[in-house]
């Protein structure tokens, strides 16, 4: 056991004495992994920032290009702390595991070698192509109650269910704690989530994180954590908690914390890791809030909000946002006034949020049960469990027999549909159709590519019995199909008969390995070039690059699907920099009006056209801009496009970090209502040159008519920021140094 209860105790206790009050689970955490020489002070929620050390890193292979390239740069020859990489990403969903896999180690090989390499040079943990998803596997193999971890995907959180504070970065954070440095991060205000009773019947862990996606929408929980708590906590599986922590993400959380409690140790001792058990039983007091906080927790926490178990139903959340929440119950109304298609054309099951033993038995138990009443799938099912270790267990078990009995194709051990590697029959095709999944996320385009596929997520057991109804407003819990009726689902949270053994896919950690080449005419993999330094002086006459309409996401900033190709080679994927953007002044999406060429033209050309040309490009956005992944190459493509800065109504929290660290300077509307006064053919000025914490920048917008308009713009760069931002980028200060 390498981590150090002892220590880790010692440190809550300092920090609990400096503070003179009692701590949430949360505040433990954090003042126990505050960085050498950074005092236990009585941080401001939500305002100050602090530094920390993380236990370890996790990587996925798609954003594990960057984050390694930027080690390379950053000239260490191991990491400081355990990381590990994992092959999960760039695996197509399309004919089942039998055929995907092989094709993606075939086409993908050049890119597996280097990340093989890289891992083997320093000191990092390799998990091959199909041992499974990136998140099932840090629950199963390193997750511990009472860590920090940092990664390099935003669902990181998921490890929450095991009561680790782990955080979704992009690849410069990373790379931060990878080399040792202090990780910075906004002290995150804590909202409490009390829960009571015990879920029944049809009602999944799932469902109280899609309820808490409809109270809080996608920024309510921005800059804070989601801190768990109540004796409904108790009533959750592990993997269940895990489940509720990984959608924390789609309400802006920085990470959701579960208290230790039985169902971590079961989980734990199932895994082998019967000693990490045995310290949290040891410890067990600093690993959940003071009990002063849970019985009075309006005194400690920024906000409450209470979730009954009792009366939770299932849900059916959707579609275009994971926000739009609704119970089972509800869905005939929604639909008769929405006009959603009703028929369920597919049914997704599995990625980092619903692939458990538990997720995969209870879909087999609704199965089985149509089956057995004689009936057949209107829709298709697609499976992907999550890792090597649950698929061989589901299939000694019968599950995935079962499964395939309905239908179901058996993908690969990775995201697949989830993260719009899917390569669906109709991909493309503009054809109005709904599917439900027990993915996290169901952004338009995100899973097929087709912008009118709507996307419900519900639970896997839901996704299966709407699968056999073929639509969406079916009620399992009073509807029938030709007068049969399911009973509940039922599935263990952990198999009876243990986990099954197999070959996990895993290479440790080597010495002495030689770092990877790059061939320089590699279309999949390149050699990062610092980004040039800021010259001091204010940013005169930048001209607009787009002004984006409505919901702006990563994946509209930067799309993944067949584009995770490029994720190595920042001058290759920087060519759909934006190309999802809704276009303010045209409504559509894919191109902007240039004004040097005077004709509409790609975001991607248009910006090279200003960076090439001119003095470089703005962009100007509404709420929540960055929502969804952590892919720092939405905040790369811009910069390397030559986009001096953006300015949003508000910014999710990984991409305004992310923005920063590769000096975009990332600004704020003082006033929302100045994001109207930005006209198509705006020429820029962004009065920067005496930038200083916590005071705002002048922004000056000069129209073609003669006329110009000022505005106050906000931001929050502290000190340590602002030496990014003058360096070029976090990476180009840390070589400094």
């Amino acid at each position: 056991m390498w981590f150090n209860y002892p220590s880790y105790a010692q440190n809550v206790e300092k920090a609990r004495l400096s503070l003179a009050r009692p701590l949430t689970l949360a505040e433990k955490i954090l003042y126990a992994h505050l960085f050498p020489g950074q005092e236990a002070a009585p941080f401001k929620r939500g305002t100050d920032y602090a530094y920390f050390s993380p236990d370890r890193v996790a990587m996925q292979d798609a954003t594990a290009q960057m984050a390694v390239l930027q080690f390379m740069n950053a000239g260490k020859a191991r990491t400081s702390v355990p990381s590990t990489i994992h092959c999960d990403h760039l695996i197509c969903a399309k004919d089942g595991v039998d055929k995907d896999l092989p094709a993606a180690k075939a086409v993908n090989a050049e890119v597996y070698d280097f990340l093989r390499g890289a891992a083997a040079c320093y000191g990092m943990g390799f998990w091959k192509p199909g041992a499974g998803i990136i998140h099932q596997e840090i629950l199963e193999n390193y997750a511990f109650p009472g860590g920090m971890m940092v990664g390099t995907d935003s669902h990181t959180p998921n490890a929450g269910g095991l009561g680790m504070f782990a955080v979704g970065v992009g690849g410069a954070d990373a790379v931060d704690v990878m080399t040792g440095m202090e990780w910075e991060l906004k002290f995150p205000k804590i909202i409490g989530v009390k829960l009571t009773g015990s879920l029944k019947g049809w009602t999944s862990a799932k469902d109280v994180i899609l309820e808490l996606a409809g109270i809080l929408t996608v920024k309510g929980g921005t800059n804070a954590v989601l801190e768990y708590f109540g004796e409904g906590t108790e009533s959750l599986s592990c993997t269940g908690k895990a489940t509720i922590c990984n959608m924390g993400a789609e309400v802006g959380a920085t990470t959701s914390l579960f208290p230790y409690d039985n169902a971590m140790a079961e989980y734990l001792k199932a895994g082998g890791r019967a000693d990490v058990a045995a310290e949290c039983d040891r410890f067990k007091a600093c690993l959940c809030a003071d009990p002063e906080v849970t019985q009075n927790p309006e005194k400690y926490y920024d906000r409450v909000i209470e979730i009954n178990l009792d009366t939770l139903e299932p849900h059916v959340n959707g579609p275009f946002t994971p926000d739009a929440a609704c119970g089972v119950s509800g869905m005939k109304k929604r639909l008769a006034e929405s006009g959603f298609p009703a028929e369920v054309s597919a049914a997704l099951i599995g990625s980092c949020t619903n692939s458990s033993y538990q997720d995969i038995a209870r879909a087999a138990s609704v199965a089985k049960q149509a089956l057995d009443a004689g009936l057949k799938p209107k829709a298709s099912l697609i499976v992907n469990p999550g890792s090597e270790k649950i698929k061989a267990t589901a299939q000694r078990d019968g599950l995935l027999d079962v499964l395939k009995a309905a239908g179901a194709v058996i993908m690969s051990n990775a995201c697949g549909p989830c993260i719009g590697q899917w390569n669906r029959n109709m991909y493309g095709v503009p054809e109005r159709n709904s599917i439900v999944t027990s993915f996290n996320r169901n952004f338009a385009k995100r899973a097929d590519g087709n912008p009118l596929t709507h996307a419900f997520i519900v639970s896997p057991e839901m996704a299966v019995a709407l699968a056999f109804a073929g639509r969406l407003d079916f009620d399992p819990r009073t509807d029938d199909i030709n007068g049969f009726r399911f009973s509940e689902p039922q599935g263990e949270a952990l198999p009876a008969g243990g986990f099954a053994a197999c070959d996990p896919g895993f290479i440790a950690p080597s010495e002495g390995s030689p770092a990877p080449v790059i061939n320089p005419e590699s279309q999949r993999l390149q050699v990062l070039k610092p980004f040039p330094a800021w010259d001091g002086k204010d940013f005169s006459g930048l001209h607009l690059l787009i002004k984006t309409k409505g919901k702006c996401t990563t994946d509209h900033i930067s799309m993944a699907g067949p584009w995770l190709r490029f994720r190595g080679h920042l001058q290759n994927i920087s060519q759909n920099l934006l190309m999802g953007a809704v276009n303010a002044f045209s409504g559509e999406s894919g191109s902007v009006y240039n004004c040097i060429e005077g004709k509409n033209l790609s975001v991607a050309d248009s910006a090279a056209a200003y960076r090439d040309k001119a003095c470089g490009s703005i962009v100007v956005a509404e709420d929540n801009y960055g929502e969804g992944s952590s892919r720092e190459h939405a905040a790369m493509e811009p910069r390397y496009m030559g986009v001096k800065a953006v300015i949003a109504k508000s910014f999710a929290r990984i991409h305004e970090t992310n923005l920063k660290k590769q000096g975009v300077l990332a600004l704020t509307f003082c006033n929302p209502a100045d994001y109207d006064l930005v006209r198509q053919d705006d020429s820029i000025d962004v009065l920067c040159s005496g930038i200083q914490p916590g005071k705002p920048v002048e922004v000056v917008l000069h129209h073609s008519d003669g006329t110009s308009d000022s505005l106050q713009a906000s931001h929050t760069y502290n000190d340590q920021q602002l030496v990014w931002f003058k360096a070029g980028s976090a990476l180009n200060s840390l070589k400094k140094d």
